[in-house]
């Protein structure tokens, strides 16, 4: 059996690589991210007729953009989504490729898989989850087309 007489001693990591490492393994390790689509009800009651005007007065504004500490205010901006008027939150949700919301497609429709997220860090919005009714406007309005103003 060999015998080493010597102990190889190895470089102590700085605390800045110590902090990026445990970072970036927190980052890898964390699975609660929204899923790109999921499964609805086939049908549900809503709260008011499915128009965008409808959804904007109703749930965004006074919900998600009009405040100016809301997460999607001018002030929040909160992933780069600001719905602080009618126009700029349609534009914006519907802004080519980010899939906010996909016309026809209410369940891969990132705007309605955050809505949906009860019980998610992922939720929208994050302390006061809306009504089933309001949620069944929003995906009605995106499954008919998500007509605009």
């Amino acid at each position: 059996m060999m015998q080493y007489s010597h102990v190889v001693s190895l470089p102590r990591p700085s605390r800045r690589w110590l902090r990026a490492t445990a970072a970036a393994l927190g980052l890898a390790a964390c699975k609660d991210h929204p899923p790109g689509c999921i499964s609805l009800a086939s049908a549900c009651e809503p709260a008011y007729p499915p128009t965008f005007e409808n959804v904007y007065n109703r749930t965004i504004a006074p919900k998600c953009g009009s405040d100016g500490n809301a997460c999607h205010s001018v002030k929040g901006m909160r992933g780069g989504l600001v719905m602080n008027n009618q126009a700029a939150a349609y534009t914006n949700l519907l802004a080519g490729g980010n899939r906010r919301v996909v016309a026809n497609d209410a369940a891969c429709s990132g705007m309605v898989v955050r809505l949906s997220g009860h019980g998610h860090p992922w939720v929208m919005p994050p302390e006061h989850p809306l009504s089933e009714a309001e949620q069944c406007a929003v995906r009605m309005w995106i499954q008919n087309g998500a007509i605009g103003p």
